[in-house]
C-alpha cells in the first residue's frame, strides 16, 4: 500500500528533530497508557478489597428501626429463607467507656450471637489468636486495638455505657446513690480484619452480655443479611423496606458507608482523567511533528500530487502516521502496563529501599499489599482512546498536508 510504504518512511529516524519530537510523542502515548493502567487496576482493586472487607464485617443488609427491636426472633424468622436471602443475625452496637491498663478508650462494643453470625459475616474466620468465645464475659477484640493497649488473651477490659451512665443520672436526679460497677470483659480472642477502623474500635461480646451493658432486656439494634448477590444489596433493601412492617428499615452495606466508597469512585473517576491529560499532551506533540513534517515535505507533496496522487491519498499518509504511533506507543503501553501492574508489589517494596520510606504503609491503607484488579475492558478502552486520539491529531496536518497546490510547492524548484 502506498499510503502505508510512505507513511513508514516519514517515521524512520533520521536524527533531525522532528524524528526526536516523534519518539517523545510515542513515549508519551506509552506513558500515558501505561501510569492509566496501573492506577485503575489498583484503584479497582483497592475499592474490591475495601467493599470485601467492609461486607465481611457489616454484612450486606442491615434491617433496624434505629431504634430496639424487642421480638427480634419474629424478623429473623420473617427474613431468613426469603428470596435472595441467605442467613439473618441479630446484633447489639454501640459506644463505650473502657478502662484498662490505666488508659480510657471509647471503642464499639458489638453484640452478637456465634451460631448466627458464622452464616453471616464469618467473622470467626478472622481470628489470629486465642478462641471465638463470647459466652458470659467472653470478648474477642481487634488486634490494633490490642496493640494500642497492650491487651493480651486473658487481660481483663472494665467497660460502662451509655445507659450505666443514664442511669447514674437518673439516680442522682431523684436524690438516690447509686454506683454502677463497670462490667469486667476477658479477652478470650483477638480478630484481624485488615481495616484499622474495625481492628482498632470494636470489641465483640455475645448477645446477652451486650444487653445488660445497653439494659434491653431482650431487645436487639437490628438483623444483619446476607444475600446471594452483594452487588444488588441496595435493590434487595429498597425491596425489604417495602415489605417490612414500619418503622423496621433495610440499608445495604453502600447506605452504611456512603462517604467511604463515594470519596473512593470520585478519585478513581479525578484520576483517570488527570493522568489522561499525558495522553493529550504526547497527541498534541504528534500534531506539532506532523504540521513541522508537512512544512518539510511541502515539495514531496507538490510532486505527489503533479503526479496524479489525490488529497485522500494524501491525508491517507499523515493519518497512517498518525495511527502507526497510536498503535506503538498504545500496545507497549498495554504490555508495560500490565507488567507493573503484575509486579507492583515487588516494585513499590525496591521504591521502598532507595527512598528509606514505605510506599503503601498498612497502617495508613489498611492492607498489608498492594491490591489491584485488571479490567480487560477498561485495558480496552484506555488502548483504543490513545489510538483514537492520535489519528484525531492526525487530521489537521493531514487535511493541510492535502490541500498543499503543486504550483505554489515547485514555485522555485
Amino acid at each position: 500500500m502506498f499510503e502505508l510504504e510512505l507513511a513508514l518512511r516519514y517515521l524512520r529516524p533520521r536524527r533531525t528533530f522532528v524524528s526526536v519530537i516523534t519518539f517523545l510523542s510515542l513515549g508519551g502515548v506509552l506513558l500515558g497508557v501505561m501510569v492509566l493502567i496501573l492506577v485503575i487496576s489498583v484503584m479497582e482493586g483497592f475499592q474490591r478489597e475495601l467493599r470485601d472487607k467492609v461486607m465481611g464485617f457489616l454484612a450486606h443488609v442491615e434491617v433496624t428501626n434505629f431504634g430496639v427491636i424487642d421480638d427480634w426472633q419474629s424478623v429473623v424468622r420473617h427474613l431468613d429463607g426469603a428470596p435472595g436471602i441467605l442467613a439473618a443475625a441479630p446484633f447489639i452496637s454501640g459506644p463505650v467507656l473502657m478502662e484498662v491498663n490505666n488508659r480510657v478508650a471509647t471503642p464499639i462494643v458489638r453484640g452478637i450471637l456465634p451460631d448466627f453470625e458464622r452464616y453471616v459475616t464469618g467473622l470467626e474466620k478472622k481470628l489470629v489468636a486465642g478462641e471465638f468465645f463470647l459466652e458470659g464475659e467472653g470478648a474477642v477484640i481487634g488486634d490494633r486495638l490490642a496493640q494500642d493497649n497492650s491487651l493480651q488473651i486473658g487481660d481483663t477490659l472494665r467497660v460502662l455505657s451509655p445507659w450505666h451512665l443514664a442511669q447514674m443520672r437518673r439516680a442522682q436526679q431523684e436524690g438516690e446513690e447509686v454506683v454502677l460497677l463497670p462490667k469486667e470483659l476477658v479477652v478470650t480472642g483477638i480478630y484481624s480484619t485488615g481495616m484499622y477502623e474495625y481492628d482498632s474500635r470494636f470489641i465483640l461480646t455475645g448477645l446477652e452480655m451486650a444487653q445488660e451493658l445497653y439494659g434491653m432486656q431482650g431487645g436487639v439494634h437490628g438483623v444483619v443479611l446476607r444475600i446471594t448477590d452483594p452487588m444488588k444489596a441496595d435493590q434487595v433493601a429498597e425491596e425489604l423496606t417495602w415489605r417490612l412492617p414500619p418503622p423496621l428499615r433495610a440499608i445495604s452495606w453502600r447506605e452504611q458507608n456512603p462517604t467511604l466508597f463515594a470519596a473512593v469512585a470520585q478519585e478513581q473517576v479525578v484520576m483517570f482523567f488527570l493522568l489522561f491529560f499525558i495522553v493529550i499532551v504526547a497527541a498534541l506533540g504528534l500534531m506539532s511533528t506532523l504540521i513541522t513534517v508537512t512544512v518539510q515535505k511541502t515539495r514531496e507533496i507538490g510532486v505527489l500530487c503533479s503526479l496524479g496522487a489525490t488529497q485522500g491519498r494524501i491525508m491517507r499518509v499523515f493519518v497512517l502516521y498518525g495511527l502507526i504511533v497510536g498503535v506503538v506507543g498504545s500496545v507497549l503501553g498495554v504490555i508495560c502496563g500490565l507488567t507493573l501492574v503484575e509486579f507492583r508489589n515487588p516494585v513499590a517494596s525496591l521504591l521502598g529501599k532507595l527512598t528509606g520510606r514505605d510506599i503503601f504503609p498498612p497502617e495508613i491503607y489498611g492492607f498489608s499489599m498492594i491490591p489491584a484488579v485488571v479490567d480487560p475492558w477498561r485495558v480496552a478502552i484506555i488502548g483504543l482512546s490513545a489510538m483514537l486520539l492520535c489519528v484525531l491529531a492526525a487530521l489537521f496536518p493531514a487535511w493541510a498536508a492535502a490541500r498543499v497546490q503543486p504550483a505554489e510547492a515547485l514555485r522555485y524548484e
